[in-house]
């Protein structure tokens, strides 16, 4: 695989400081990969063995406890999993499957840990990176345990409206039962809840949910930059 095969890789966060030759050293460790979709990628309690980045497609982590399967998150490009076990050099807490056809790079574990003791500028861009991730776990947690479903759906129907550029209408970037578990419901519950916000002027057509009343739907919400604003 070749440096240049993925200039958008160089741009990231994580890798932006690297120097040259340490990045071309770590990209020549590394796989790149088509998979189709529902292919599992990682197991949870399995060795951290590669640090993963979704070029293309997209991947879901999910967990499983007690017979339950849930997803926790969606993972899009150019975004990376999972980077707090490849550097505490621990087994996955999550596993993770293609939703889609997808193009995944692929590193080893054990040239990321080197690179991150040979080059300065790699190691602080992975605290900012680690920092950033624990940050947006508190916030999901903070969504999870201060806020209803129907607060919780509401929130985030408004981040998908502000992100695909506030036209009226959002595209859910997933299917439903996905978005359910994503947001700690059950399907029932989330069928609930969309009927609940009926009366704010939402309602749904499959995929496409139109948002006829934003002004009554942000009272309803009430965001709260502390957890829903990406900057913070």
């Amino acid at each position: 695989m070749r440096v240049d095969d993925l200039p958008e890789i160089r741009q990231l966060g994580l890798f932006a400081s690297m120097s040259e030759e340490h990045f071309e050293e770590l990209m020549k460790a590394a796989y790149l990969q088509n998979f189709p979709a529902q292919v599992e990628l990682i197991g949870e309690g399995d060795s951290a063995d590669f640090l993963f980045f979704v070029i293309e497609g997209c991947v879901e982590l999910y967990g499983t406890a007690n017979g339950r399967e849930g997803v926790l998150a969606l993972v899009r490009p150019v975004g990376s999993f999972i980077l707090a076990a490849i550097m505490s050099d621990a087994v996955y807490l999550m596993s993770a499957r293609t939703t889609k056809k997808s193009r995944i790079l692929m590193i080893p574990a054990q040239n990321v840990r080197d690179a991150f003791e040979k080059d300065d500028g790699f190691a602080r861009s992975i605290v900012v990176e680690l920092a950033g991730y624990f940050r947006a776990v508190v916030k999901e947690y903070k969504d999870l345990r201060l806020r209803t479903g129907v607060e919780r759906l509401a929130n985030r129907l408004i981040k998908y409206h502000v992100s695909q550029g506030a036209s009226g209408k959002v595209k859910l970037p997933c299917d439903k039962k996905t978005l359910a578990s994503i947001l700690g419901m059950t399907p029932e519950n989330l069928s609930r809840a969309f009927g609940t916000l009926k009366a704010y002027g939402v309602s749904v057509d499959g995929g496409v949910v139109t948002l006829g009343d934003m002004k009554s739907l942000t009272v309803l919400a009430k965001p709260n930059p502390l957890i829903d604003d990406p900057s913070t």
